[in-house]
Formats: structure tokens, C-alpha cells, sequence
């Protein structure tokens, strides 16, 4: 059944949600048939996998970059510099633009805020298109998107529609074979200066909550994990909670002060490896754009000592034997006092694809890397898809992010 109360299920257990009023009472109040939602598949490039560690590294540069400001094409443009890797691994939805609709496959990002098609499949002019003749450029660590922004109507297969949303289109894009764009789900100000004559852009999430479609102005991501290479394996609902994806339950925090952090669905937490803090209460970030989780270079060299690994020349992941791995503790991350334990299969590549990546059968390859920058930077850590397919999440718009475990938090599916 699906629920939109998760906010009132921790009304007494979070911090401060007097700011988030409006948005627990929407919440409360509204009914399944107020959310909406949208399938997510994933899609991993095999032939990209050996870019894996390259690619989000650089997708973590330019998310700090952009945090701290970087928003301008000729500040932009310093962050193409860092290696670009086209996407290895991420999750799709399917995007109706038009009238008729012509249906593009989006990059599902909480890390960006721009949605944008046609990078892949060329987009089509209908009678709902009006072009405002502007131009748009997004930089990402994965690559870039040039081109121009219309406003048309979008729906998600759903029969509640946003009748003009403000789209870029791709005339020029790096990086983004095989998908046709991003879905933007990040918070609005990281629009700022990516369109001419513009400040900021509304989201799809801040259309449907201005409308009345969705009660407030939240999304919740369930993903499953799999190692299958185009899987339908997860979901995306705008506005509401599925409460039979999560069991326990569901803590809310709100997002940290620190910067660049808080410019993203960013939260304090500290990680403990082993009996031993690794990294101290930090600023860090929840991201559907990142595949590994990502420490500050002083705690993942911590994580490396503890748990024995060795860094694999030909992968950038760490390795284990297979004796090693079975002594491997569990790494928890700690968020306003909750534990998110990650257990040791939570904490390995899948067993499957370790040929994919350039490594081999003999060993165990860690899907926890650096981030390639020290503490103290107000971006320390970053959750990406191995920890969101093992924790349902919550990103509320109104500054909170919301986790709770499922039936996957202890599963053993790597192996």
C-alpha cells in the first residue's frame, strides 16, 4: 500500500521538523492516487566498467565544483580538465515529452537539478513545444550538455501530467551514451546559471508540487540490488512513500550547513569500520549519480588498513582474498545517532562482474574508494547506488532526507 506519512512515522525522532511543517501534514494527509509513479531500470555499460573509478572521482570533482559555486561555462570549463568518463552504471526512467509524446530514457540524478533530452534520441517538436531560444550548459564529471531550452509537457506514464515544464535540449552532449538525458530530482539552486537570461529553473518536482499533482514537494528511491545488465529492478515515486519497500523504520534528517554539501541532498554522518571511527561527524552527500560510496581520502586510507585490502592496478577497487573478505567487519554510517550497517557482501562488487571490470574470479573487489580529497572540505563522503540499493530513500525538497533499511540491508546477493 502505498503511504505518504513517512515524515509523521519520525515526527518526534528528527530534529527540528517544525521548518518541514507544511510538508508532514501534506504528506499525512494525501492518498496514493496524489503520487506518482515511475519504474527505474538500471543500466550497466560492460564496456565502460573499467572506468568505473575514473568516473565517479570525476563526477565528485564537479559536484564540489559546483557546490562551492562553479556555475558559469567559463568556470565550468575548468572542470572539464578532469578525466571524463562516459557513464558506467545508473538508473533510467522513461520521460514522455510532447504531444504526441515522443518517450526518452533519463538518468534519474539527485545530484543535478536541469532536466534535459536528446542526447541519445533526437528530440521531436509537437504542438505543446514552445521554444524560449536560450541556451543552456551543464557541466558534469561524466561529460557535458550544450543546446537550448523549451517548455513542453512531460508526464512519467502516469495520467497526471505537467503541461509546461522547462526542458533543455541537447544540441551538443559528452558522456552520455546510451541514455537520451537527466531527469534533474536535485534541489533548485543548482540550476542557477546553467540557462542565459535565467536565475533558476523549476524542477519537475517543484512544477508537480506547485500544481497540486503531488502533495509536497518529495521524491522517495527505491532501487534492488542486481547484477543483470538492464534490469528493471527499482522505483521513483513523486510526491509519496511506498511503505512496502522499506521495513523498520524511516529516519528523517535534515540536511547539514555545511557547504558545499548543502547544496545537495547533503547530511552530517560519521562511519565506523571494525570497532574504530574512520571518519568523524562530516558533511557528506546522498547521490543516485554516484555507483561507489566515497570517503575522504584520510578515512578511506583507514578503511584500507582495516580491512586488509590491497588497491587493484587493474580496476582502481580494492581487493580481498577470498580468506580476507571473510573477516571483513561491517562499515556503519551513523546519521543523528541511527546506524546504517553495510554489511560485508553490501561492501563487495558483485562476484559476477569482476571479469567486467578487468579483475579476476580469485579475488573480491570493495565498491567503498576515495573520494580523492582530504577531510575538512564540507563534502567528505558520498552515499551513491550500492548504498541506496541496500536503504530506502527520501529527498525532500523542504531541506531533509529521509533513510530506512529494507529486506535488501542484509541480504547476500554479491557472492
Amino acid at each position: 500500500m502505498l503511504s505518504t506519512s513517512f515524515l509523521s512515522l519520525v515526527l518526534f525522532a528528527a530534529l527540528g521538523l517544525g521548518v518541514a511543517g507544511l510538508s508532514i501534514h501534506e504528506l499525512a494527509n494525501s492518498t496514493e492516487t496524489s503520487s506518482i509513479r515511475a519504474p527505474i531500470r538500471k543500466l550497466v555499460r560492460h564496456e565502460k566498467l573499467k572506468d568505473l573509478v575514473v568516473h565517479d572521482q570525476a563526477h565528485a570533482k564537479a559536484l564540489v565544483h559546483r557546490g562551492t559555486g562553479g556555475k558559469s561555462l567559463s568556470e565550468d570549463a575548468q572542470v572539464a580538465g578532469a578525466a571524463i568518463a562516459n557513464l558506467v552504471t545508473t538508473y533510467i526512467a522513461s520521460m514522455n515529452v510532447g504531444s504526441p509524446a515522443t518517450t526518452y530514457d533519463v538518468i534519474v540524478d539527485t545530484g543535478s537539478s536541469n532536466t534535459w533530452v536528446g542526447s541519445g534520441t533526437p528530440f521531436r517538436f509537437t504542438r505543446t513545444t514552445r521554444n524560449l531560444s536560450e541556451s543552456m550548459f551543464v557541466q558534469y564529471g561524466s561529460g557535458f550538455v550544450v543546446g537550448f531550452e523549451v517548455i513542453d509537457q512531460v508526464s512519467f506514464g502516469g495520467p497526471l501530467t505537467i503541461p509546461n515544464q522547462e526542458i533543455g535540449v541537447a544540441t551538443a552532449s559528452q558522456g552520455f551514451a546510451g541514455v537520451d538525458g537527466i531527469v534533474g530530482l536535485g534541489p533548485t539552486d543548482l540550476t542557477e546559471g546553467t540557462v542565459q537570461g535565467q536565475d533558476t529553473i523549476p524542477t519537475v518536482t517543484d512544477n508537480l508540487f506547485a500544481l497540486g499533482i503531488i502533495p509536497a514537494p518529495v521524491i522517495s528511491v527505491s532501487f534492488a540490488p542486481t547484477n543483470l545488465t538492464f534490469d528493471v529492478n527499482g522505483e521513483l515515486v513523486f510526491g509519496g512513500v511506498d511503505t512496502s519497500k522499506f521495513i523498520g523504520t524511516l529516519s528523517v534528517f535534515r540536511i547539514t550547513s555545511s557547504s558545499p554539501a548543502n547544496a545537495f541532498f547533503g547530511i552530517d554522518a560519521s562511519f565506523s569500520f571494525g570497532g574504530t571511527t574512520i571518519l568523524p561527524l562530516s558533511p557528506g552527500i546522498v547521490d543516485t549519480g554516484t555507483t561507489l560510496i566515497l570517503l575522504a581520502t584520510q578515512a578511506f586510507s583507514a578503511y584500507t588498513k582495516r580491512s586488509g585490502a590491497v588497491p587493484d592496478g587493474a580496476t582502481g577497487l580494492l581487493r580481498l582474498t577470498p580468506a580476507q573478505f571473510a573477516a571483513l567487519p561491517s562499515l556503519n554510517v551513523i546519521v543523528g545517532g541511527v546506524t546504517f550497517t553495510l554489511t560485508p557482501d553490501a561492501q563487495r562488487w558483485p562476484q559476477q562482474l569482476n571479469t567486467a571490470i578487468g579483475g579476476s574470479t580469485s579475488f573480491v573487489y570493495l565498491i567503498v574508494n576515495t573520494l580523492g580529497s582530504p577531510e575538512g572540505q564540507g563534502l567528505d563522503f558520498i552515499l551513491g547506488q550500492f548504498f541506496l540499493e541496500r536503504f530506502y530513500s527520501v529527498f525532500d525538497s523542504t531541506g531533509f532526507v529521509g533513510l530506512a533499511p529494507t529486506v535488501f540491508t542484509n541480504a547476500t546477493v554479491n557472492n
